[in-house]
């Protein structure tokens, strides 16, 4: 069953592999908006250095981090949602429950793949550009480069779950798509990527940071920039499996709702 999965994980690295043309577009238009926001955090904190902890060499690692992590970790869609979401209207995902395998295994091994060839594909291009044109805080050796792609592997995962639980809906709404919308507005604001969530003020930082959404960017992005150490460092990885674990059980529970009494529109 293992090598089903692992088959199944190379199958959706191959198949993102096949879009060069939108992988290029991904890569112009991510680095694109990776040079307006750092020209915009570069106006905000000669305001105020050190907004949220930050200094200026840390807040434009922090742009970078998240123009290369935002299709990895699915901080604007998870990349499968909509394709899910039509099968589950179409009634196709019937095909899909016959399948001598999980259904939420399945996709999430799809997922994998696919995040991998994101990270390689839309990633590292857009960091290394924004490397040349700012100078930012980098880690300061193997160890560092290693925790971050923990932390972005789990981030991912998180990703996974919540876009999955997302698609889930559309067995009793039947269009899924409010949902998606809703999501899509609490990934942008909610996991950092428009500003770190460390300058979020009072209780609304707080309860921000407490959210799976943190788990996609903010997150990764103090691992990379060596904000946490030791059991911190634990605690980070704590707690985005904590939040992984939580959606994944919530995603399985809907799933086996809906295989129980599924309505599907138009059969």
């Amino acid at each position: 069953m293992l090598r089903l999965y692992a088959t199944v994980a190379a199958g959706g690295f191959r198949r993102h592999a096949t879009y060069r043309v939108a992988t290029a577009a991904g890569v112009f238009t991510n680095t694109v908006f990776g040079f307006v926001l750092s020209y915009t955090y570069i106006a905000l904190w000669d305001e105020r250095p050190q907004l949220g902890g930050y200094s200026i060499d840390d807040a434009l690692a922090y742009v970078w981090i998240g123009q290369a992590l935002i299709t990895v970790c699915g901080m604007m869609g998870g990349g499968f949602e909509d394709e899910l979401i039509e099968r589950i209207r179409t009634g196709d995902i019937a095909v899909d429950l016959y399948r001598p395998a999980d259904l939420q295994a399945w996709w999430f091994s799809a997922h994998a793949g696919r995040s991998a060839y994101q990270l390689l594909g839309r990633g590292v291009v857009p960091m290394a550009v924004g490397a040349l044109a700012f100078h930012f805080t980098l880690p300061s050796g193997p160890g560092g480069w290693i925790a971050f792609l923990v932390a972005v592997a789990l981030g991912s995962t998180v990703g996974f779950a919540i876009w999955y639980l997302v698609a889930m809906s559309a067995f009793w709404l039947l269009d899924g798509q409010g949902v998606v919308q809703v999501a899509w507005l609490g990934g942008l604001f909610f996991s950092g990527m428009l500003l770190p969530l460390n300058v979020f003020p009072g209780a609304l930082g707080e309860v921000a940071r407490m959210l799976p959404w943190a788990s996609l960017l903010q997150v990764p992005a103090d691992v990379y920039l060596g904000k946490y150490v030791g059991w911190e460092l634990a605690g980070a990885y704590a707690f985005q499996g904590c939040w992984a674990l939580v959606l994944f059980g919530a995603g399985r529970a809907a799933q086996a709702a809906a295989t129980r009494k599924v309505v599907v529109q138009g059969g």
